[in-house]
């Protein structure tokens, strides 16, 4: 309920943050290290961006520090991506005292439900009651788990992972520009020029992965990760992912879901698994090594890579998984 405390502050911040950046830049909070991507670029030159988690880092069970406090107090704009990712956001706004506004990234974007045979739209979503969804976010979830032993969950969750999808992405950016401009009006042209030069970019990459994805076989599309965080880019792209955990790394997979899972790889012929950079290895090796797939390589959920690892970026995140998956399902 983060977003309806802050209404009235956000008000208060918007009215007094244009003025400061006449001798200093917008100062903007980004939850985790693919949204601190993202409005930067927005932002440009006008914001500075600090990220709470950072590269590699899991937002699933971060723990927010006296400093990070400390930083959301002096926040103008904190950007948040929504539907129950941050669990600790409540407390860390509560415990900082913060009057920035808030942008939540993900708004419009057509969520995925988990154990609800409604539409998402239907179940609640419009509510955006974000601790109830952050209650519900740490619980068990299904996706493809069904195939794994797993029976559905009514608890009326959503997966948060919104920015698997390209499309989605184009949401995120159209919320944060206006964020952005509300709290900086001067810099309402440059936001509004950056956003459209970074939805271009987007768009070619949305088409490069279509194209690649579309050349894989049928029979070849299925995909083993470590916790299940793919649920949009299987449902914008065609790839089906199923894992032993569930949405929250916090979940631990059960010896009668890891068994199933064995039992379908064998069946099915998979021939590969995958790594997460914010997840242990350990049940994949085990995975692994009793059907004979091979790890097909490390895939970036959410978080991004060290500045010199191989997905910095948004954009270099999502050609690196494309990279990866094509690779291994072609062979």
């Amino acid at each position: 309920m983060f977003t309806r405390r802050l209404l009235l502050a956000s008000a208060a911040a918007l009215a007094f943050a244009a003025p400061a950046l006449a001798d200093e830049k917008l100062k903007v909070i980004a939850t985790f290290s693919i949204l601190g991507d993202i409005t930067a670029n927005i932002g440009g030159d006008r914001v500075e961006v600090t990220t709470l988690v950072g590269p590699d880092g899991d937002a699933h069970v971060f723990q927010p520090a006296p400093a990070d406090a400390q930083a959301v107090a002096g926040a103008q704009v904190i950007v948040a991506n929504g539907l129950g990712f941050e669990g600790w956001m409540d407390r860390l706004i509560e415990a900082s005292g913060t009057t920035a506004a808030l942008v939540t990234a993900s708004d419009g974007v057509t969520p995925i439900a988990f154990g609800e045979d409604k539409p998402a739209e239907e179940a609640g979503h419009d509510d955006h009651d974000d601790h109830a969804e952050g209650e519900a976010h740490d619980q068990e979830h299904d996706h493809d788990h069904a195939d794994a032993g797993h029976e559905g969950h009514d608890h009326g969750a959503f997966d948060p992972h919104a920015w698997q999808s390209v499309p989605n992405v184009t949401l995120y950016v159209g919320n944060i520009e206006r964020g952005l401009a509300a709290a900086d009006p001067a810099g309402a042209e440059t936001y509004k020029a950056n956003a459209a030069a970074y939805l271009a970019e987007l768009a070619a990459l949305d088409t490069e992965m279509r194209a690649a994805i579309a050349a894989l076989p049928e029979d070849r599309r299925t995909v083993i990760t470590s916790h299940d965080a793919f649920g949009y880019f299987a449902e914008a792209y065609g790839l089906r992912f199923v894992a032993p955990q569930g949405i929250s790394t916090e979940a631990e997979a059960s010896a009668q879901d890891v068994a199933a899972l064995i039992t379908q790889i064998k069946e099915a012929g998979i021939t590969a698994v995958f790594v997460e950079n914010i997840a242990d290895r350990r049940l994949l090796d085990q995975i692994a090594s009793e059907t004979g797939a091979v790890v097909g390589g490390t895939l970036f959920s959410d978080a991004l890579s060290a500045a010199d690892g191989p997905a910095a970026t948004y954009l270099a995140m999502m050609r690196h998984n494309l990279g990866q998956l094509t690779g291994a399902l072609s062979q």
